[in-house]
């Protein structure tokens, strides 16, 4: 497969899935942030969403002082960022039509409609009148685009591009999420006010992962901040945990390895046999935060790598 091809491929997926991780994290923003608490609280859930996508700086060169009416706008549909949901499905829009003869007809209209329907969404106010609806909207095309993907393609090398970059996306995604959360959760004190509001952003979190009822099957007793952990780094059979995502980043690897790759393979055997074999309570002993921060670096160096192995040559 050419590599100008591969990329839109790999590209496509990963503006679709960091459509839906936004979607899902402003989302719980937007729930919690109808809990009684103070507007100081208020503004740090805020100030969190922003710092997992690393848009602070960005978000108060342009706005200055922080309220959720225009996070929301910056978020969602300020042309300015980069990372913004309609920034997101635009991109993913493009590259698809940049390789529509390697797409079904059936990928590439849901691409397009969902660009289509996405403009009509946003100039109808819903944002302002039900920005759950919204998100909600985001979510299932996110689905549908990869319903659509493995139930019309042929399970060839652009169907392993695709899904490399979906779960390089969700993996990098799901551990700024968890970080993100433990960090703000560290120094909360244990008054049972401060406990069951604790427990109802922990519930958030899983949510946002679409892994609440999971954890309920797993473990079958009251939500820790240790079980919450381990299921989203180590259970290979939770969808959207690290594991998962590097089960899937190998396996898609050994699809479309060429004669350059074989380093590549063994960075992401590495990461990936650390979660396989490790164990929550060396990771919280080793410290989680230090922990997820090697991980992002190395996911973010994983990308490059694939960048550098299959896709066109990042820019000097």
């Amino acid at each position: 497969m050419l590599s100008r091809t591969a990329d839109h491929l790999f590209w496509m997926a990963r503006y679709t899935e960091r459509a839906e991780n936004t979607a899902r994290m402003l989302d719980v923003n937007v729930q919690t942030s109808m809990l009684p608490q103070s507007a100081e609280d208020a503004e740090q859930g805020w100030r969190a969403m922003l710092g997992i996508s690393e848009l602070q700086s960005a978000f108060d060169h342009k706005y200055g002082l922080l309220n959720a009416k225009d996070v929301l706008d910056f978020m969602v549909r300020d042309p300015d960022n980069p990372s913004s949901i309609a920034a997101c499905l635009t991109e993913a829009r493009e590259n698809a039509r940049a390789v529509r003869g390697t797409l079904t007809t059936e990928v590439w209209e849901t691409q397009n409609a969902t660009w289509l329907d996405m403009q009509e969404r946003l100039s109808s106010g819903l944002l302002d009148t039900d920005p759950s609806q919204f998100f909600e909207w985001v979510k299932y095309r996110s689905h549908l685009s990869r319903g659509v993907t493995l139930g019309t393609m042929l399970k060839d090398e652009a169907v392993h591009f695709i899904r490399l970059g979906t779960f390089l996306e969700r993996a990098d995604n799901t551990a700024r999420i968890l970080d993100v959360k433990f960090h703000a959760a560290k120094d909360i004190n244990s008054t049972d006010e401060a406990v069951q509001r604790d427990f109802y952003y922990w519930a958030a979190l899983l949510r946002s992962v679409s892994g609440f009822e999971i954890y309920r099957k797993v473990y079958r007793d009251v939500i820790t901040p240790e079980r919450v952990a381990e299921l989203l780094m180590l259970r290979g059979d939770m969808p959207r945990s690290l594991l998962a995502c590097m089960d899937e980043v190998v396996h898609n690897l050994q699809e479309v390895r060429n004669d350059v790759s074989s380093d590549t393979e063994r960075f992401a055997g590495k990461l990936h046999a650390e979660l396989q074999f490790g164990r929550i309570e060396d990771i919280l002993a080793a410290g989680l935060h230090d922990t997820l921060t090697e991980f992002l670096e190395r996911i973010f160096a994983l990308g490059n790598r694939v960048s550098r192995d299959f896709l066109v040559p990042l820019a000097a």
